[in-house]
């Protein structure tokens, strides 16, 4: 069924606690519906015939790389979509795992060098979740490993919760959501990299030093930034603030959008305080019962499940009343939604635009283009697109 307008959505929106050592945090603020004038969106198909597009990389000539799930990394220019060639025949493409998230290195321009996430296999054998360092060639026909930049990260021969999406903060620290891998107790083992978000050096793969357990033994502690989470999908830094959120997937409800506290505990835990070996998916998605300290979501799905991927801020005076907004793709729910925050990144209001109602199908990556436009992937297995989302009247179909 198609909306008639931007529809402003019943959300639950918590008040993010002032530290996330708080005892307590204010109750859920829920916004009611009411009605909203529609700015319309123009959704442009940039290109079709992908597999999974998992993220999208802005070329400082124009061009854009789409990594794809099953080991693909495509070139797009001037509309027209090449297969870059290179060595992806280690890549463990089973379930959720594959080609995941990428992200351009700061000296891109110079360096050519961009590093992905995926799964990795050794003999078919599921070796780990592994960031890796690449170099494209000056023409965009090849890319060339130059390093792996962090190995480790634990997975699941399933693909199953696989994470996995790397950002660039301002600072130049690399910002990486993982996942549990569905196993109980990783997401609050910070001996593991699984469940978690990592700080890391963008061209070494260290811990940096004014990380929250930098003081740590253990490498692997050093480089956590949050823990306590089950599968992050998406990392969005709202710009001009340092803001950093997160966007998550619950297990058959309350898919989560995190505002991100250094060293703070996100409160999944299905191993109930390691009494339980099987992954109960019943608990809680944040146990304040079992966590007191855990940080509550800024927003939440409730009991409906959108499976919530990227999420990207747009930005710009062309976007009007969504400008600063936050943009939220969602696998199953099959929409975009736009959160609308306060200084203190507490949710107001939720509208969805129509434009993407029953219309593309699964949503996977969305990010926030240099000139303000906003990119979108589908992931729904078959001639996948790449969008381009601007403001303005949608054309006709």
């Amino acid at each position: 069924m198609r909306l008639p307008g931007v529809v402003l959505l019943a959300v639950v929106a918590v008040l993010a606690t002032a530290c996330s050592g708080a005892a307590s945090a204010p109750p859920p603020l829920t916004s009611a519906p009411s009605a909203a004038s529609a700015t319309g969106f123009r959704v442009e198909e940039v290109a079709g015939g992908l597999e999974h597009g998992w993220d999208i990389g802005f070329l400082p000539d124009g061009s854009l790389l789409v990594p794809q799930r099953p080991g693909k990394l495509a070139l797009i220019r001037g509309g027209r979509t090449t297969e870059v060639r290179a060595d992806f025949s280690d890549v463990l493409v089973q379930g959720e795992g594959g080609l995941m998230g990428m992200v351009l290195a700061a000296d891109f321009a110079s360096s050519r060098e961009f590093t992905t996430c995926q799964t990795h296999q050794e003999d078919g054998r599921a070796v780990d979740v592994r960031l890796v360092t690449w170099r494209l060639a000056p023409d965009g026909a090849g890319a060339s490993k130059v390093r792996d930049l962090l190995t480790g990260l634990p997975v699941n021969p399933s693909g199953r919760h696989s994470g996995c999406r790397p950002t660039l903060a301002p600072d130049g620290a690399l910002l990486v959501g993982t996942g549990d891998t569905a196993r109980p107790t990783l997401a609050q083992d910070r001996h593991s990299l699984g469940g978690k978000l990592l700080r890391i050096n963008a061209k070494t793969g260290e811990a940096l030093p004014d990380n929250p357990f930098y003081s740590s033994t253990d490498p692997r502690e050093r480089r956590i930034y949050t823990y306590g989470h089950r599968n992050i999908q998406g990392v969005a830094i709202r710009p001009g603030t340092g803001q950093v959120l997160t966007s998550e997937h619950g297990p058959t409800f309350d898919d989560e959008v995190n505002l991100i506290r250094p060293g703070a505990n996100y409160g999944w835990d299905p191993s109930k305080g390691g009494t339980d070996s099987s992954y109960d998916e019943s608990v809680p998605m944040t146990d304040l019962t079992r966590f007191p300290s855990a940080v509550r979501p800024l927003w939440t799905s409730g009991e409906i499940t959108e499976a919530t991927s990227g999420d990207a801020f747009l930005t710009g005076p062309q976007w009007g009343v969504n400008e600063g907004a936050l943009a939220v793709v969602a696998l199953k729910g099959q929409k975009l939604l736009l959160l609308h925050l306060d200084t203190a990144a507490n949710v107001t209001s939720v509208t969805l635009p129509p434009e993407f109602d029953d219309r593309f199908g699964r949503l996977r990556a969305v990010r926030s283009s240099p000139d303000g436009a906003l990119y979108v992937t589908t992931s729904n297995g078959s001639d996948d697109k790449l969008l381009r989302v601007t403001p303005g009247t949608q054309e006709p179909r």
